[in-house]
């Protein structure tokens, strides 16, 4: 090759080298504009009632003989069930459950000489109900039953602490506006921070509906979502939107 075609190839070299780190520059630009977004939340809260009332009742009786006891805790159920009747709920469907019996001369780490009755009996009344607020009208009057011998346990296993759980159950029904609401919050958050910013807002980048959440209306230390008949249902959306100049 004579010097001229040397020059040639020197500057076609060049300019190739010239243009590779244009392009590689260009490219480096546009992956650090895709780096720009934003991370924003959007909340959606509503105020719901519970639809289901599920009240647990639990008797208790005791007895050094155990069919007396068992024979007590039969007439007391029946005293239950009449109790609801009069007030009003539909005591044909509450069921039985949990039937449990205690000897006391069976705990080996115990001593049944300082126990008063050998055997107690417990047994669980469930209501269900469609009905919360009388549910809850009723429960209020729970003291009747104890005015008439009746002893209740404010402790059960399958149900927590006493008293009734009201419980909501269109959660399905509220998902898809909550979501667009929440949504509709974050975009709404993304534009003020992009026009602060002196940006564009640009599309999404990755996004995260949240979970749904059923909190007590009124909340406070130690309030059960499910002893209160009233609710807040709440779902935060994170969505993270490119930012563009």
């Amino acid at each position: 090759m004579d010097g001229r075609g040397r020059v040639a190839a020197s500057i076609f070299i060049a300019l190739g080298l010239a243009a590779g780190g244009w392009l590689a520059g260009r490219g480096l630009v546009a992956a650090r504009l895709t780096d720009r977004y934003v991370t924003v939340k959007g909340i959606s809260e509503r105020e719901v009632r519970a639809d289901l009332a599920i009240w647990p009742i639990r008797v208790v009786t005791a007895d050094n003989d155990l069919a007396a006891a068992q024979a007590r805790l039969v007439e007391n159920l029946k005293k239950v069930r009449e109790f609801l009747t009069a007030h009003g709920v539909d005591a044909s469907k509450a069921e039985l459950q949990r039937l449990e019996v205690t000897d006391a001369n069976a705990n080996p780490y115990g001593d049944a000489n300082r126990v008063r009755y050998r055997y107690v009996v417990r047994q669980t009344l469930v209501v269900r109900s469609d009905k919360p607020d009388a549910i809850a009208e009723v429960a209020q009057k729970a003291g009747e039953l104890v005015s008439a011998g009746i002893v209740l346990s404010s402790e059960d296993e399958g149900y927590g602490s006493g008293g009734p759980r009201f419980i909501f159950t269109k959660l399905n029904e509220l998902k898809p506006p909550m979501i667009e609401e929440a949504t509709a919050r974050a975009r709404e958050s993304a534009a003020k921070f992009a026009q602060d910013s002196k940006s564009r807002l640009g599309g999404i980048r990755q996004a995260n509906q949240g979970i749904f959440e059923i909190l007590p209306r009124d909340q406070g230390p130690g309030a059960q979502e499910t002893a209160q008949i009233a609710k807040l249902v709440r779902v935060v959306a994170t969505v993270e939107y490119f930012l563009k100049d």
